[in-house]
């Protein structure tokens, strides 16, 4: 089978041929139709993400179809259409992952490949108003949007929510859900285009947060502050939020890609304000994840796909920012 391998850390990931692994025990074998990257793939590449084993084949994000069952799995699984939970070993304890807890593609083998065996407890029936595309895209931004928004920040309807950073994989996935939960949505984005794109998909406005004085300018045009703030950078920015966030007000963040930050503790505490570290998701949030798509009849937003062949060209794509969207692999011809 063709598969993305990374050799070495700090090299190029390359499209080689692997031999097509065997359903053990409690095991089904999928037939990758789509895999999705993520910034993890990029920066596990470049060296940049601890514990890294190699060789490897990346990728967290996959959908595609059932086509072998091993011992012990019900034979009904065969030919259905799926998703896979990339969340490895977060069952038993909703509130904070195991400690033998992982995620698929580093350390175990990942979806940039024409097929994949994992355990029948990772996969999912795939939304039916889903392409295999779409499906693929996702898992795990989808499920670390979904516990940030809603396990975590508690998000209700008619709540306004900020979203920072909007045309990344998880922050467009809190965008479109927080729209589809009857939010008021406002965002942030270094590029205007990318801000008029989340409006087009329901949000009430956005800002530049490189204009000088981007949050008065946030405030000015949502008429008020924000229930909700959500933020995947950190960095010297991330003290505004406490400014713009309303008394009561809960600002959840998944990343730190700026940095670290500092905080006004007298705005915390006086403002009643929260502070919510979030990342990935358990099986339960996942579940709960695809329901709310499919009964929402949400759409990911696909940026571009590429051909496993093109692997090195999508990853430096992905490197450069420019997308809004999930940047995807196509397996089928």
């Amino acid at each position: 089978m063709k598969a993305l391998t990374l050799q070495a850390p700090k090299t190029p990931i390359t499209c080689q041929e692997m031999p097509q692994p065997t359903p053990t025990k409690g095991q089904v074998l999928v037939k990758i139709k789509a895999a999705a990257i993520n910034h993890r793939d990029v920066y596990i590449t470049q060296g940049l993400y601890p514990g890294v084993v190699t060789p490897i084949i990346l990728g967290s994000d996959g959908a595609g179809e059932v086509i072998e069952v091993g011992e012990d799995v019900s034979s009904s699984w065969l030919n259905q259409s799926v998703v896979l939970n990339p969340s490895i070993g977060w069952d038993s304890a909703p509130n904070v992952q195991p400690n033998n807890y992982r995620i698929l593609g580093m350390p175990d083998n990942g979806c940039f490949a024409e097929y994949i065996a994992v355990d029948v407890d990772q996969i999912r029936k795939a939304p039916s108003h889903l392409s295999f595309e779409q499906a693929a895209a996702l898992p795990l931004a989808g499920l670390t949007a979904y516990r940030a928004l809603f396990s975590r920040a508690q998000l209700q309807k008619g709540e306004r929510v900020l979203i920072s950073g909007v045309g990344g994989g998880v922050a467009l996935f809190a965008c479109q859900f927080a729209i589809a939960a009857g939010a008021e949505v406002y965002v942030t984005s270094g590029s205007k285009e990318k801000i008029e794109a989340a409006i087009a998909l329901g949000a009430k406005g956005g800002v530049s947060y490189k204009e000088e004085n981007w949050h008065k300018l946030l405030q000015e045009k949502a008429k008020g502050g924000f229930d909700v703030i959500v933020d995947s950078a950190g960095g010297d920015g991330f003290k505004y939020f406490l400014d713009v966030a309303n008394m009561g007000g809960r600002i959840v963040f998944y990343g730190g890609t700026r940095g670290s930050f500092k905080v006004n503790p007298q705005k915390v505490f006086w403002k009643q304000l929260s502070l919510l570290g979030s990342t990935m998701g358990n099986t339960k949030e996942f579940e709960q994840m695809l329901t709310f798509v499919a009964t929402t009849q949400l759409i990911p937003v696909v940026d571009s796909t590429w051909k496993l062949e093109e692997g090195a060209k999508a990853f430096d794509y992905m490197d450069q920012g420019k997308q809004f969207g999930k940047i995807v692999f196509s397996m089928e011809d």
